[in-house]
């Protein structure tokens, strides 16, 4: 055999190959993925998307007799915030401005101090979270099912990059049999109780 001659590449060459060019190609794809799933996974410890912003104002102190109206639009002029979506007086001495994505002022009539809350997006994770979503539709669907398909062909090719005792007919099939069953016990055990 001609030692310069060019080899003849096998399936597992190419398989080898994509699979590491591929895997090279989701890393990004990935650790969007992954961040935001744990960002996510835990919502009901925190807001994963938004960050509250709390703000006190001090303006002069408003006459509780006046008009519901009337003191919406005061409160306008001296806090200097737009028009309400909605607005309400819990009591006497309070009025509350409701404004779109959860942005509000709490006003104490007597003494002026106004409370205005509102929620600004985390800066990186707001973005990640939109793209886990699926958010932005149209391209990023066709984007996201490319993902999808690049990690299910390395999940598959992963599994006969190696030959032999540490190849998937060795050590790894016992791999693979624990990576499924964790899932599937899962969702017998508890998964399928909580509907």
């Amino acid at each position: 055999m001609d030692p310069e001659a060019p080899r003849r590449r096998t399936w597992r060459h190419w398989n080898a190959l994509l699979h590491r060019d591929l895997g090279y190609l989701a890393v990004g794809l990935t650790l969007v993925y992954a961040i935001s799933g744990l960002a996510v996974n835990h919502m009901a410890d925190w807001n994963p998307t938004y960050r509250k912003q709390v703000e006190v104002r001090q303006v002069a102190p408003f006459d509780p007799a006046l008009a519901e109206a009337e003191l919406v639009a005061l409160a306008q002029v001296r806090l200097g915030l737009p028009a309400p979506q909605a607005s309400h007086q819990p009591n006497a001495e309070s009025l509350h401005l409701l404004y779109p994505g959860g942005r509000s002022a709490k006003v104490d009539l007597p003494s002026g101090r106004t409370v205005v809350e509102g929620l600004a997006p985390r800066p990186v994770l707001y973005a990640f979270n939109r793209l886990h979503l699926n958010a932005p539709k149209g391209l990023w669907t066709w984007i996201a099912d490319a993902y999808a398909v690049v990690l299910a062909f390395l999940a598959l090719s992963g599994l006969l990059v190696l030959r032999g005792r540490n190849g998937f007919l060795g050590r790894g099939k016992w791999f693979v049999a624990a990576g499924a069953a964790v899932p599937l016990l899962y969702w017998l055990l508890v998964g399928m109780r909580k509907g």
